[in-house]
């Protein structure tokens, strides 16, 4: 078919004035002509013969000769590069069957084999969408070259078209399955989990365990993984769902991951895990703050709170202290008690955070309520201490069990002298005062204002990021036990909030140390942090004590990787990873943190059923009177051309369509005679009747 041509000649016509025109003439020809018959007039014939013999010169017929090639047709073998074709021996069937099917369709002659692969980016495509692929592929092939379409896939494919009217332009659709009939595959889906949650509180997520053959009474363990929590495992029922409590710690987004163990010659174990995504809303936030006396930071401290729609906030200050002589009688004072008892021992683990601000030591509070705020602390619980100048001596709140907690212990000293607060070289890249100032953060002299008394402080343990008068220490975080602490040396705050000096960014550092207190992700220092950005993988760490940091990282099917996180020119630790498959990326290090990433979907499709199947597309091929073949019975299927047939797949082959088309190579034109012999032969025929016509007189 390679080289046969053949040519083809008929007549047309080039007329050489307008067709109305001839049309007019021709119309009045006619007339005479009837005229003629009808009064009976001699060589009515002649003159009908010659009227027609100008009216076919006007006509001016040509003979039109066309030479014609055949057109190989065109077949479109789709490979599916999802990432289910990956799992078993679907990637080596589907790799067989591809080199089967070029070799026997290109020894056909007359098919031109396209070979497209879908979907774009295949490893982290939440969907197998072939049909699309194949649309784009076609749009420049005429329907009349259409020869059909192969498809090596394992079935779940995820754009099949709904409309089968439409299907029979790609030709006839064979399908070639990579997968097996007998797969197993147990996966964990989610069935209902909520968005949003109230930080402290639980949400209920409902989800179930599946497998191939969901045997009544059979059970399967199931692991759930916290961020930063042990490991809980449980055993659920096997079709059936479930209902699990999970509480939110932080605000923001908490991760969860649900797993269940594989089976034997499972599938695959991609889809055992499952990532819950549930953003958590702080409701209220329950501060305590106690001052030990009125002084001009107090407003600060109760504005900044009070600003906030969000923190509900119990302030007590201490007007009357016992030593206090006052002659009023006890009867006419309209000061309350201190509600010791209700705040430190009934209520005290309603709080979110305590806050002490210069607060001294008196016989208001008994000591063993101090025992109590330390062991709130080291439970979990917050506390935030602003030292004022009592904090130096005897009457200090260090010399409580609360100093057990404290970062940093006093020497005795206040300063009285004009300081600005610097950044220390920790505190520059701490997520809690780094870019409070751009050239603070820079290390140069920050444009802030200056605040004007210290407690003279020598710090024990914790994070010190702000310094003061001689390099002291002003600004020291810790973390103790299960809780947190922040100390602030100075109780000189406020003035930045008066605008002193130039003021500073008071809110904005007593609200970033509220929220690290309250262990905010965003401002921990040490958390993991991880973003994706695509295809990337972005995992960071501001660790600023450690020079590398190696973690554990888990990829969706189960297998683990060590990465190392080293320092970056932005000073943080960090590692960029190429993800290469769909689903949860768990990364953890040794002190038992642990972070969760999903690539994709929380459940893309792509990993929700991965057993091979013929159903979904048995309606396409059954439309275009195509077939479907298992690869694994017929590895390597004959292939044919038939012209037109109701039947275009067998047991063993599939057939292609052979539309017998063809393109035009030249088109010729040639006047059936040339002008001066119609010319000669309508004289003859008009010479002709008059020499009738003269005879017959």
């Amino acid at each position: 078919m390679g080289g046969f041509s053949d040519t083809i000649t008929r007549i047309h016509f080039e007329p050489f004035i307008a067709q109305g025109w001839i049309i007019g003439f021709a119309v009045m020809v006619a007339v005479l002509l009837i005229a003629s018959i009808l009064q009976r007039r001699r060589g009515v014939l002649m003159r009908g013969i010659a009227a027609g013999l100008f009216i076919l010169t006007l006509l001016n017929p040509s003979l039109l000769q066309k030479q014609r090639e055949p057109v190989k047709d065109v077949a479109v073998l789709v490979i599916d590069d999802s990432m289910s074709q990956q799992m078993g021996r679907r990637q080596i069937r589907t790799q067989d069957a591809l080199e089967h099917a070029r070799a026997a369709i290109g020894a056909m002659g007359n098919i031109d084999l396209r070979v497209i692969r879908a979907p774009e980016d295949a490893a982290l495509s939440p969907e197998t969408r072939l049909f699309g692929a194949l649309d784009r592929e076609l749009a420049d092939v005429p329907h009349n070259r259409r020869a059909g379409v192969v498809i090596i896939t394992d079935g779940q494919v995820h754009d099949v078209p709904q409309n089968l009217d439409t299907v029979d332009a790609y030709g006839p659709v064979h399908v070639l399955l990579s997968g097996e009939k007998r797969e197993k595959d147990r996966r964990i889906d989610i069935v209902q989990s909520p968005a949003y949650g109230i930080v402290g509180d639980t949400v209920k997520i409902t989800y179930k365990v599946t497998q191939t053959d969901n045997i009544n009474g059979l059970y399967a363990p199931v692991t759930l993984n916290r961020f930063d929590g042990k490991p809980e495992i449980f055993d659920v029922a096997i079709g059936q769902e479930q209902e699990i409590e999970l509480s939110l710690a932080h605000a923001g987004e908490n991760i969860f991951e649900l797993s269940v163990d594989g089976i034997a010659d499972e599938i695959t174990e991609a889809n055992n895990r499952v990532a819950i995504r549930v953003n958590g809303v702080r409701d209220r936030l329950k501060v305590l703050l106690v001052s030990g006396r009125p002084h001009a930071g107090g407003r600060t401290w109760r504005d900044l709170l009070t600003s906030d729609p969000g923190v509900d906030l119990v302030h007590f200050t201490i007007l009357r202290e016992p030593e206090k002589l006052d002659a009023t009688p006890q009867n006419e004072l309209a000061l309350i008690a201190f509600p010791f008892r209700e705040l430190f021992e009934v209520k005290l683990y309603d709080f979110d955070l305590i806050i002490f601000d210069r607060y001294k030591v008196n016989r208001i509070l008994p000591q063993h309520y101090f025992d109590n705020i330390a062991t709130y602390v080291k439970k979990g619980g917050a506390l935030l201490e602003a030292s004022g100048p009592s904090f130096a001596g005897e009457d200090s709140i260090f010399y409580t069990d609360i100093g057990s907690i404290l970062p940093a212990v006093p020497d005795g000293n206040v300063i009285s002298a004009v300081f600005k607060p610097h950044l220390s070289k920790l505190g520059r890249a701490h997520p809690v005062t780094e870019g409070l100032d751009a050239l603070a953060t820079s290390g140069q002299e920050p444009s802030w204002g200056s605040w004007m008394r210290q407690v003279s402080l020598q710090a024990r343990s914790g994070d010190t990021l702000m310094t003061g008068y001689e390099d002291k220490p002003l600004l020291i975080l810790d973390r103790v036990g299960e809780g947190r602490v922040a100390q602030f040396g100075s109780d000189h705050i406020w003035l930045w909030s008066r605008g002193y000096d130039g003021g500073g960014p008071h809110a904005e550092l007593l609200r970033r140390t509220v929220h690290w207190l309250m262990k905010e992700p965003a401002l921990d220092e040490r958390a993991l942090k991880v973003d994706v950005d695509g295809n990337t993988i972005r995992v960071r760490s501001r660790d600023a004590k450690a020079d590398e940091l190696p973690l554990t990282m888990t990829k969706p099917d189960g297998t683990n990787e060590d990465i190392m996180l080293t320092r970056g020119e932005n000073g943080f630790l960090e590692n960029v990873i190429k993800a290469d498959q769909l689903g949860i990326y768990a990364f953890s290090h040794e002190d038992g943190q642990k972070r969760f990433v999903i690539m994709g979907e929380q459940n893309p499709p792509e990993l929700r059923d991965v057993l091979s199947t013929e159903e979904k597309l048995t309606p396409v091929t059954y439309a275009t009177h195509g077939g479907v073949l298992w690869l694994e019975d017929t590895p390597n299927p004959s292939f044919r051309t038939l012209n037109q047939s109701s039947r275009f797949a067998g047991a063993n082959w599939l057939a292609l369509r052979s539309n017998n088309a063809f393109s035009v190579k030249s088109v010729e034109s040639k006047p059936v005679m040339p002008a001066w012999a119609w010319l000669m032969l309508m004289g003859g025929v008009l010479v002709g009747a008059w020499w009738y016509e003269g005879r017959r007189r």
